[in-house]
């Protein structure tokens, strides 16, 4: 299995900043791609950005220029550096990844127990 756990959610004041991380452990051969997706109560689960294995990243309109995510191979770890943060940018973000357990097993998604932010004055 590949386990998730994400961390850095938290209270927020409107044009802060906060830093999520996510740590992949367990048995991990490959990892393709490593997402950021965050759902507010009420409304689906979006992407918010998404980073692959060559480094290529790809980013929600609405975070666009406002937040970065970026990885650490090394660690199996992902991070979304977030500024400028906006009460819309309130919800639950969940961490997800394609992974491959061993080279003859197919790949399949993970998901995190996701973390909250709150963004208010």
């Amino acid at each position: 299995q590949v386990q998730l756990v994400e961390s850095g959610g938290g209270l927020v004041q409107p044009g802060g900043s906060l830093r999520l991380s996510c740590a992949a452990s367990g048995n991990i051969f490959r990892l393709y791609s490593m997402t950021w997706y965050r759902q507010a109560p009420g409304k689906q689960r979006d992407l918010v950005a998404v980073i692959f294995s060559d480094g290529e990243t790809s980013y929600a309109d609405s975070v666009k220029g406002r937040f970065t995510i970026s990885r650490d191979a090394a660690k199996n770890t992902m991070y979304l550096q977030m500024n400028s943060l906006k009460p819309e940018d309130t919800a639950v973000y969940y961490c997800n990844v394609l992974a491959q357990q061993t080279p003859s097993e197919s790949s399949n998604y993970y998901w995190g127990q996701g973390t909250q932010v709150t963004v208010s004055s």
